[in-house]
Parts: C-alpha cells; structure tokens; sequence
C-alpha cells in the first residue's frame, strides 16, 4: 500500500497506530504529520514533506491516498474533532492528495440523525408527532456533518456498527455510494465460538429493541447454527428516561424458556445503561445462568459504570472503537466483569479490499481479547505488581 499515507487528527493515538500497523506503514504517523494549534487556539495541520525540496510546491500529495483516522478522546471533545478532521482533509486536498478516507469507527453525531420536518432524515419507521417534537428546534446534525466533511475534501467515509438507517442514507447519498459500515458480526461471532463466556450448547442471543434485531440476526448467521433461538424484546419509551418493555411475539422463545441458559444481549452503543440493565432485569427473572452484555461502542460515563455495575450483568464484552474503554481508571469497578475486543485487525482487513489493496492480516483471530486481571476468567499472569494495581 505504497500509494496510501494513513494518518490521525491527535498524536499519539494507540488506534491509529495499530490501524497503520496492520497496514504496513511503518513511519509513525506523528512524523508524517504536524498537528499544531496556534496561540489563539486555532487547530492548523501540516503534512511533513520534504522540507528542503522547493519544487512541486502545492502538489507533494499527488498520487497518495490519504487514510485519516478519528477517535473519540477523553481530552479533546468531538465536536473539536470533527472539526479536525475538515481541516485535515482540507490540507490533504490542497497539497495534491488524488483520494481522502476518513475511519471513523463510531461516527460523530449519529444520534442526531434526523430533524423536526418530514424531509429531515429517511427512517426505517414511521414517525409520528412525539418523535418530531423530539428534535424540534434542533439542528439536523448528521447531514451537517456529512455535508462538512464533504466539502473538506473527504472522499469516502469507514465507520462500524452504525444501525441508524437515515445515516445510512445521507452518507451513501452524499459519498455516492463510497460509505462503508463494516459490520462486526463475523468477529464477534468468532469470539463466542473461540473463548468460554458462554456455552455454546444452551445459549439464546437477545435483540433488546427492533432497531438491534437486524445485526442479532446477522451474528446468528454467522454462528452457522439454525437451531440457536433469539429472544426479542419490544421496547416502548414512556419518556427519554423511562422505558417499557415485553418479549416481542416475533421472539423464537418465551421468556420462561430462556431458565437455565446463558444468554448474550447485543447492541449497537450503550451511554447511560438504562435500557440495557431494564432488559437484562426482565431476563433475569427467568433465572438464566448467565446474562453477557455485547456492545460495539462503549461509552465510560460515570452514570454508565454505575448502572451496568448492577448484579444482573454477569460479563460484558465491548469494542475498542472508543479507545478509552482499555483504561482501567474509566472502567471502574466494571473491570470485574469486563472484556474488551480490540478489533482493529479486523477493520485492517477490510480497509485493506476498500483502499485497493490486500490487507497484511488474513489470518484469524481478527480479535485480540483484553482483560482485568480482576475478571474471573482471566487466566493470564503478567506479574504481582501488575495484578495488584489491574
């Protein structure tokens, strides 16, 4: 991938260098680009290139595909990020870049994914009045965004797990078709398979709402096990903080078959956990063996921790795709029972069909599993001080 120069909109972004990793670059992404910010504050990138070289002024970018990775960060908000990433895409485009692709692999202000008016946002549901007030005098943020990046010169946009469907359609609507959301069932499912969470002989998959019922069934295609039932949950939100939930008639099983199986929850994202731990309660008043929470992004608030520290998740298992989620210190008291699946092998592996290449890493596992040594299936020993301070 000679042709591709993969960079990021922070310095020293573990993410990124595991990406660039995978991908064979090996200069570090900090000496391909200067990320500096003015004393007024003002954020102003600058590809390195050859600093004694005079000629081609302008144009030392042509011929390159510029591969930009953006995380969310502890320190820097995403609305700052964002931003970075225009003015990135814009300096790539204005030193001779021939193609800028951003990986986002949690896309920013997805949430605000449609607007107060019939013409914000092409939905998988009808939508009524409530949920039109619901963004009544809000900004139709994702088409921004889409369109921002758009004329910064972005050419193509990478992100994971994304379920929204109006999303989907401003992006592919906007890149002209050059939008990937690359889905991690195959990865999840080889670690369900590959590991001992669960057993595979007596497990239920559960989607906690319709909306996260086509990627269950997508995991469950991968599992290649047609006698493996999913539990569905309808979910009808009384307010933005309260929820009502029953077992969907569309469910393969009761919820009183579900007594004595382990049984794996998946979703999209988790913020606060209100949902999640309202369905993993339901579920456990069947008396299932054990209730597993996966969940591609994470995200470490402290209201979050407090609630998915509630007894009736027994394990849960989350993508990198919020680098923070490794911290120890953001996972709190979640460290007993969390696991963490840097996938960035996996997004390699694609991103090497995308960018017109193929991908250094064709072997699996596409997964590498992290864990406290706190968590009670850890069987690894990395030494007294490190468990004493994990």
């Amino acid at each position: 991938m000679n042709n591709v120069v993969i960079v990021g909109s922070v310095a020293d972004n573990a993410f990124v260098e595991d990406i660039a990793h995978h991908l064979s670059q090996h200069i570090d992404y900090s000496d391909l680009i200067s990320l500096k910010q003015f004393h007024n504050s003002e954020f102003c990138p600058r590809f390195i290139i050859d600093e004694d070289n005079w000629n081609n002024i302008g144009r030392k970018l042509e011929g390159k595909q510029i591969l930009l990775v953006s995380t969310s960060q502890s320190d820097i908000s995403r609305n700052d990020l964002a931003f970075r990433n225009c003015l990135i895409a814009r300096a790539a485009k204005d030193n001779g870049a021939d193609k800028v692709s951003l990986l986002e692999p949690d896309l920013y202000f997805s949430a605000q994914d449609r607007g107060p008016r019939e013409e914000h946002g092409l939905t998988a549901f009808p939508r009524d009045a409530a949920d039109y007030k619901k963004f009544d005098g809000q900004p139709f943020s994702a088409r921004l965004y889409a369109d921002m990046l758009k004329v910064s010169g972005i050419d193509e946009v990478i992100t994971v797990h994304n379920h929204s469907q109006s999303v989907k359609n401003i992006f592919m609507d906007r890149f002209s078709g050059n939008f990937h959301n690359l889905q991690p069932a195959d990865v999840y499912a080889e670690y369900m398979i590959g590991s001992d969470i669960v057993r595979h002989d007596n497990l239920v998959l559960c989607a906690p709402d319709k909306g996260a019922l086509p990627f269950v069934r997508e995991v469950h295609a991968e599992l290649r096990n047609p006698a493996l039932p999913i539990l569905v949950i309808d979910k009808e939100r009384i307010d933005e903080r309260s929820v009502c939930m029953k077992v969907s008639s569309h469910s393969d099983i009761s919820l009183e078959e579900v007594k004595g199986r382990d049984v794996i929850v998946i979703d999209d994202m988790v913020r606060t956990g209100n949902t999640i731990v309202k369905a993993c309660s339901m579920i456990r008043g069947a008396q299932p063996n054990k209730i597993v929470f996966l969940v591609t992004h994470f995200y470490t608030s402290q209201e979050g921790r407090e609630k998915l520290n509630s007894p009736v998740i027994d394990e849960i298992v989350a993508s990198n795709t919020i680098p923070q989620i490794l911290n120890r210190d953001m996972q709190g008291r979640l460290r007993r029972k969390m696991v963490t699946l840097r996938i960035s092998r996996w997004i390699a592996r694609h991103l090497g069909q995308i960018l017109g290449s193929k991908s250094h890493v064709t072997k699996p596992p596409y997964y590498i599993e992290d864990m406290s040594s706190k968590n009670p299936r850890f069987k690894g020993y990395m030494g007294p001080l490190f468990s004493q301070n994990n």
